[in-house]
């Protein structure tokens, strides 16, 4: 049974501007609040995925000619199509994801934004003239899209994660294939819906729903006529795609995974900092790859900042994310609790100390309870992991360069946090960082007019802002001779 509207819904692929749904084979999707089922879906195949990728390649002769204003009027139209179906899509979202309801509202609109943000930015590819090294040569240099660009999602952001993908891309004049997250499909169907209605080109953007991540992701990454791969996910499922893109040496774009180090100096407005943990560490239940990993702490503050958060932290209102007035929902699935619950009771067991939360919610098998550990070391292993879940280890230091050395101790380097008033720390400090980004006494960073991504093995490229689109873009030189005559 379904609690949502299914009037945005199939139970298939789309692929060149048809739906998929005869196929035999199927998968169900579950709500994660209460392990029911609430769709089954034709599950693609490899074929399937071919068959995308045959439509977008012939789809790419016909779009990359478009002009920008007309690509962008189209873009603008599934925006505007989007936002006046948001409820909706924010309802689907909960139903497959679990995140509270007006935080799927909030996902649906920052995914819609990165559509509106680049079908401006469409006209905006702008290229150069270059003085030339004699009186009968001149240089001009163009940008154009890459060509064939294809994607595999995560189920956290099931979709934002894709609209700040195929936006860009079609903007730039490339065709579009995403395989969605197994989980969470339902919203990317839901947006290809949308995207038919607006009037986008068959074949320009194709959606893969599938369990069959490996077959799929093969195909994704090994067909020597899709030019560019982007993903987001975890670090090690990342390399292995980078591997495979490198046989027909595609374009990458990798936003993989994150250690994000929460830094508050003794300076700081704390109850502003306490706030910031709160919207970074426990948005979607801590599953999320910006969110504070590490909520480093300066010992003048320790204990007067712990007492602070572990308040704020016993106010959230933990439920259904359907209910009214809920702030956390469930986790994915009942692996992503265990593996947090392991990382809590390894870290309990080593001298680390619960100040409250640290077990299951009696909701049911996927909830478990926002969480704050002291004592926690930068050895233990839920310092050196990357949680995915609603806790919150908080580690002790004493000075600046503390600091810089405890956060910049990963391998990781996607989000940064500090909390400080003092304005020379603010460039000293985020200067010092190993890390795509810095928040600056501020806990929620990211938005389509930003470049979102990380350095070290957080990945590479940026998603949003212009230099998300440049990552579509391949630059072209025109050497033009014989003009002196």
């Amino acid at each position: 049974m379904v609690n949502f509207d299914t009037s945005l819904l199939n139970s298939g692929s789309y692929i060149n501007g048809c739906w998929l749904d005869d196929n035999a084979d199927t998968f169900t999707v579950l709500n994660p609040a209460n392990n029911k089922e609430i769709a089954t879906l034709a599950n693609a195949s490899a074929d399937d995925a071919k068959r995308a990728v045959d439509a977008s390649q012939e789809a790419l002769l016909s779009w990359r000619h478009v002009p920008a204003k007309e690509r962008a009027r189209l873009l603008r139209r599934w925006f505007d199509l989007v936002m006046e179906n948001k409820e909706k899509l924010a309802a689907i979202l909960t139903a497959e994801q679990g995140k509270p309801l007006a935080e799927a509202l909030g996902e649906v609109v920052y995914g819609a934004n990165y559509i509106e943000w680049f079908a401006e930015e469409a006209k905006r590819v702008y290229g150069d003239t270059i003085p030339g090294p004699s009186a009968d040569k001149r240089i001009v240099v163009i940008k154009q899209g890459v060509g064939l660009v294809s994607a595999i999602t995560p189920w956290n952001f099931p979709s934002s994660m894709i609209t700040r993908k195929a936006a860009p891309a079609m903007a730039a004049g490339c065709t579009f294939i995403v395989k969605a997250a197994a989980e969470t499909p339902l919203s990317a169907i839901a947006l290809a819906e949308l995207a038919h209605r607006a009037g986008i080109p068959k074949g320009v953007f194709n959606v893969v729903v599938s369990n069959r991540a490996k077959e799929i992701g093969y195909v994704l990454t090994g067909d020597p006529r899709i030019a560019k791969f982007s993903f987001t996910g975890s670090t090690p499922v990342g390399k292995i795609l980078l591997e495979q893109c490198a046989h027909t040496v595609k374009k990458t774009t990798m936003e993989l995974g994150g250690n994000a180090p929460f830094i508050v100096f003794a300076d700081a407005d704390l109850d502003a900092a306490v706030k910031g943990v709160m919207l970074s560490k426990f948005r979607n239940a801590g599953q999320t790859c910006v969110c504070s990993n590490r909520i480093l702490v300066q010992k003048d503050i320790y204990e007067e900042f712990s007492k602070r958060l572990v308040s704020a932290v016993e106010a959230l209102e933990v439920g259904e994310g359907t209910k009214e007035g809920i702030d956390i929902g469930p986790l994915i699935h009942s692996g992503a609790v265990s593996n947090v619950e392991s990382l809590v009771e390894q870290a309990v067991s080593n001298g680390a100390k619960v100040l409250t939360g640290g077990k299951r919610n009696d909701l049911g098998e996927n909830f478990y309870e926002p969480t704050v550990l002291s004592n926690v070391d930068a050895q233990m292993s839920v310092a050196v992991n990357e949680i995915f879940g609603p806790v919150a280890p908080l580690i002790e230091f004493e000075t600046e360069q503390e600091a810089i050395d405890l956060a910049n101790n990963t391998e990781f380097g996607l989000a940064s946090y500090i909390y400080t008033r003092d304005i020379g720390r603010v460039w000293r400090v985020s200067e010092s960082l190993e890390y795509g980004m810095v928040g600056i006494n501020e806990g929620i960073i990211s938005n389509e007019m930003a470049p979102f991504g990380g350095v070290k093995q957080s990945g590479m490229g940026r998603e949003g802002s212009k230099y998300g689109l440049e990552d579509y873009l391949e630059i072209k030189y025109l050497c033009m001779g014989g003009l002196d005559s």
